[in-house]
């Protein structure tokens, strides 16, 4: 969209951000249920994510490429919300560990043709 002379790039997809950061954080800290805060604290790590927090002038969601990082992020914050409302028996000092542990890994054996 261009606005005077400026090229602003919209940006719709929040929920790519959100949900798998959202879900691997649920997952992690084997929350008993999702609370409103836990989504409330997926989107405000999202907004402190934003470029335009450093430059005014940059994209409102960083580029998708930077998903993974951005996913394990979230989900960080998500499992401390857990923890902190009681809502998981991690403790805030697993909670790195515990992400790591469930992100999934594309890793795909060679497929070979048998004859």
């Amino acid at each position: 969209m261009k606005v005077g002379d400026r090229e602003i790039c919209i940006d719709q997809t929040n929920n790519s951000y959100v949900f798998p950061g959202l879900a691997l954080g649920i997952v992690a800290s084997r929350a008993r249920r999702v609370s409103a805060a836990m989504i409330m604290t997926a989107a405000r790590a999202l907004a402190q994510l934003s470029p335009v927090e450093k430059d005014r002038k940059a994209s409102l969601l960083p580029p998708i490429a930077e998903a993974r990082r951005l996913s394990r992020v979230i989900a960080a914050a998500v499992a401390r919300q857990a923890v902190a409302e009681g809502l998981s028996d991690l403790k805030d000092g697993d909670v790195e560990a515990a992400v790591g542990a469930n992100v999934w890994e594309p890793l795909y054996v060679r497929y070979e043709r048998e004859s």
